[in-house]
């Protein structure tokens, strides 16, 4: 995107929170690719689109910083409860010190581990939102593992899957390019779930489960 058209989207739409714009700093300085940080515009979305869902229990596969995770919990009621994935366990004390910075912390959950082997734990139909944002070489494996465990009329909502653009490129594609393509055309032909890409940043895909 241009950036002064990035700058203007920026300056008319919400300011992000001060303590967002923290953590990005801070994941732009001490973490490798601080860019994976959702950011200003993407995080104001999700919130809104949190708001509009309105989960009461609803699961994020891959924390990273915890921008996101805290972006969500600030769209959703007090008494509701999100549930976040991280494999690394090196970011436990970031992420956790992260969430600590704002009071919508409290309805986060952590888990470091394996999102799949995490989302086994829930019963099918329990949850009412998941953001997928981890591994782009398992997002076919997180679909097929997180689906169930939608509600009907629950959505499921992934993040970067125009993956910077090549996914239209004719190139020999990596490995996490060919995870995105896989989850893509997989979604693309589920008859039972509605969906939409919007081209947001690295591509956002909103899919609701009939």
């Amino acid at each position: 995107m241009d950036l002064r058209l990035e700058s203007y989207i920026e300056s008319h739409i919400d300011p992000e929170p001060p303590h967002l714009r923290r953590i990005n700093r801070a994941a732009n300085l001490r973490l490798v690719n601080g860019r994976m940080v959702s950011g200003h515009v993407q995080g104001r979305l999700l919130k809104m689109l949190t708001q509009m869902i309105n989960p009461r229990k609803a699961l994020e596969l891959g924390t990273f910083a915890g921008y996101s995770a805290l972006c969500i919990a600030e769209g959703m009621a007090d008494d509701a409860e999100l549930h976040t994935v991280e494999i690394d366990d090196e970011l436990e004390d970031f992420i956790r010190g992260n969430l600590c910075s704002d009071p919508c912390g409290r309805k986060v959950t952590l888990h470091i581990g394996d999102a799949v082997e995490v989302i086994g734990g829930f019963a099918d139909g329990e949850l009412d939102m998941v953001f997928i944002d981890a591994d782009k070489r398992e997002y076919t494996a997180y679909y097929e593992a997180v689906k169930p465990k939608v509600r009907r009329g629950g959505y499921i909502i992934a993040d970067n899957t125009l993956w910077d653009g090549h996914v239209v490129e004719q190139s020999k594609h990596s490995p996490q390019t060919a995870g995105v393509l896989a989850f893509n055309a997989l979604v693309a032909a589920d008859s039972d779930v509605e969906k939409v890409i919007v081209p947001l940043r690295d591509g956002l895909t909103l899919i609701r489960k009939k």
